[in-house]
C-alpha cells in the first residue's frame, strides 16, 4: 500500500517576502504601463472591453465575499462593489483611471452584456414565482395590500412635491407620479430569499409567508409597471394604444398558447442542453419582443418565466445551470453600469437634497414597515411575527434597481432621483438582516 505523502508548503519565512516581491513587481509595472495608458495611451478596444469586464468582477466579487462574512447577502457587497467604480469612488479618487476603463464604448459593450444578465436574472425570478404554495391566504393577501398600498401612496406623496429634483426635465408628470410610487412599493423576492437562508428561516412558517407575499409582490409590481409603460407610450413607436393592445395579446397568446407549449416541451425533452437552448431562445425572443412594443426587455423575460411549467426536476436543474452564470458573470456587469449612473456627490453641496434623501429613505422604510407589518397583524398574524414580517418586506434589493435602471432609460427619474432610489434600495437590503437577528434574539412577550 502506498503511503501518503504528506502536503509541503513553504515555510512563511519564505513565502511572504516572495508574495510581498510580487506585489511590488506588479505594482512598479502597473505604474509604468499605467501612466501610458492613462495619460492618454491608446489601448486595443477589446482588450481594454475585457480588462474592464475583469476588473468589475474582481470588485463586485471581492466585496461580495466581504459582505458575506458580515452576514449580508452577498449580492449586496456586489452592487456596493459596482457603486464604488463609480464616480462616487473611484471617480473621486482615480478619475483618470475611471476614464480609461469606462470608455463610451466600454460603456456600450458592458451595457449590452448587462442586459442579457438582467433578462437572464428575470426569467429566473418569473421561473421562481409559485403562487401555489401559499401559506395562510388571509395574511397573505393583507400583507400585499398593505405593503405595498400604503409605499405607493407615500411615494406618490412624495413625488408631487419634489418633481423638480426627481423628475427628469421630460418626464410626463402622471407617469413619474405612479413610477415613484411603485419604485418604494417593491420587496426583491431573490434576495429576501438568501436573507432568509442566512437567518435559518426559509423552512419556517414565517418564512414562507414572507417568500408567498414578496412572489405576489413581485408579481403585481411588474403587471403595475408594464401598465404604466404601455399606457404612457414610452418607447416602441409611442402609441399607448397600440402598445397596451400588443402587451394584453402578447400575455393572453402566452398562456393560451406558449404555456401549454412549453409544459409538453419539458415533457417530451430529455436532454438538458437542448432545454436549455429552447427556454433560453424563448426567453430573449420574449425580451426582444416586449422592447419592440414599447415595454422593458425584462419585463418579456419575467413573463416566459412564469409561464414555465413547475416541479420538474430538469427544470430545477437548468435553473441551477443558468443561476450560476447570471450571478457570477453577467450580473455584475449590470451592478457596475449601476454604479457608474450613481454619484453620491449629487448629495454633497445640496442642503436640500440631502433633506430629500432622507425624507424618502424614512417613508420608504416606515411605510413598508407599516403597511405590511401591521396588515398582517390586522389579519391575524401574533404581534412580533407582524414586526419580523414588516421588517422582512423592507428588503427591496436587486428589483428595485432594476426598476430604478428603468426610470432612468425611459427619462422618468433624473439622475439624483435615480442616485436616491439606488441608495434607499442599498440601505434598506443591508439593514433587513442585522434587525431580523436583534428581533430574533429578541424575548417574545406572552401574548404577542
Amino acid at each position: 500500500m502506498t503511503a501518503i505523502k504528506p502536503e509541503i508548503r513553504p515555510a512563511a519565512s519564505t513565502r511572504w517576502p516572495a508574495v510581498a516581491l510580487g506585489l511590488v513587481v506588479l505594482a512598479g509595472a502597473g505604474a509604468l504601463w499605467g501612466n501610458g495608458l492613462f495619460a492618454g495611451g491608446k489601448a486595443d478596444p477589446l482588450a481594454r472591453f475585457l480588462l474592464s469586464a475583469a476588473v468589475i468582477l474582481l470588485v463586485c466579487h471581492l466585496f461580495g465575499w466581504i459582505l458575506r462574512r458580515f452576514g449580508q447577502p452577498p449580492v449586496l457587497g456586489e452592487v456596493i462593489g459596482g457603486l464604488l467604480l463609480g464616480p462616487s469612488a473611484l471617480g473621486l479618487v482615480w478619475p483618470s483611471a475611471q476614464d480609461w476603463l469606462f470608455t463610451p464604448a466600454v460603456l456600450a459593450g458592458l451595457s449590452q452584456a448587462a442586459q442579457l444578465g438582467l433578462i437572464t436574472f428575470m426569467f429566473l425570478l418569473g421561473c421562481e414565482l409559485r403562487l401555489d404554495r401559499l401559506t395562510s391566504r388571509r395574511v397573505v393577501a393583507a400583507t400585499v395590500v398593505g405593503g405595498m398600498g400604503l409605499p405607493f401612496l407615500a411615494g406618490v406623496a412624495i413625488a408631487v412635491p419634489a418633481a423638480s429634483m426627481l423628475a427628469a426635465p421630460s418626464a410626463d408628470r402622471t407617469t413619474y407620479v405612479l413610477f415613484f410610487g411603485l419604485a418604494l412599493a417593491i420587496t426583491a423576492l431573490p434576495v429576501l430569499a438568501r436573507v432568509l437562508v442566512d437567518l435559518g428561516m426559509d423552512r419556517t412558517r414565517l418564512g414562507a409567508t414572507a417568500l408567498s407575499c414578496a412572489a405576489i409582490g413581485d408579481g403585481v409590481a411588474w403587471l403595475v409597471l408594464t401598465v404604466i409603460l404601455a399606457a404612457s407610450g414610452l418607447g416602441g413607436n409611442g402609441n399607448p394604444v397600440a402598445t397596451a393592445g400588443l402587451a394584453v395579446a402578447l400575455i393572453v397568446v402566452t398562456f393560451l398558447l406558449v404555456r401549454p407549449a412549453l409544459a409538453l416541451l419539458v415533457r417530451r425533452v430529455r436532454s438538458p442542453q437542448v432545454l436549455l437552448g429552447c427556454l433560453a431562445v424563448g426567453a430573449i425572443g420574449f425580451a426582444g419582443l416586449t422592447q419592440q412594443i414599447g415595454l422593458h426587455p425584462v419585463i418579456g423575460a419575467f413573463l416566459f418565466g412564469v409561464s414555465v411549467p413547475r416541479g420538474a426536476p430538469i427544470i430545477a436543474e437548468i435553473g441551477e445551470q443558468l443561476q450560476g452564470f447570471a450571478l457570477a458573470i453577467l450580473l455584475p456587469l449590470f451592478f457596475a453600469g449601476v454604479g457608474i449612473s450613481t454619484s453620491a456627490g449629487l448629495l454633497g453641496d445640496n442642503p436640500m437634497a440631502w433633506l430629500l434623501f432622507a425624507g424618502v429613505l424614512a417613508v420608504a422604510i416606515g411605510a413598508k414597515y407599516l403597511g405590511a407589518g401591521g396588515s398582517a397583524r390586522l389579519a391575524g398574524l401574533p404581534k412580533h411575527e407582524a414586526r419580523q414580517l414588516g421588517t422582512l418586506m423592507n428588503c427591496r434589493g436587486v428589483t428595485e434597481l432594476v426598476v430604478a435602471t428603468i426610470g432612468l432609460q425611459y427619462g422618468l427619474l433624473s439622475e439624483l432621483g435615480f442616485t436616491i432610489v439606488v441608495l434607499v434600495a442599498v440601505i434598506t437590503t443591508a439593514m433587513s438582516g442585522p434587525i431580523m437577528r436583534r428581533l430574533n434574539r429578541a424575548p417574545v412577550q406572552a401574548g404577542a
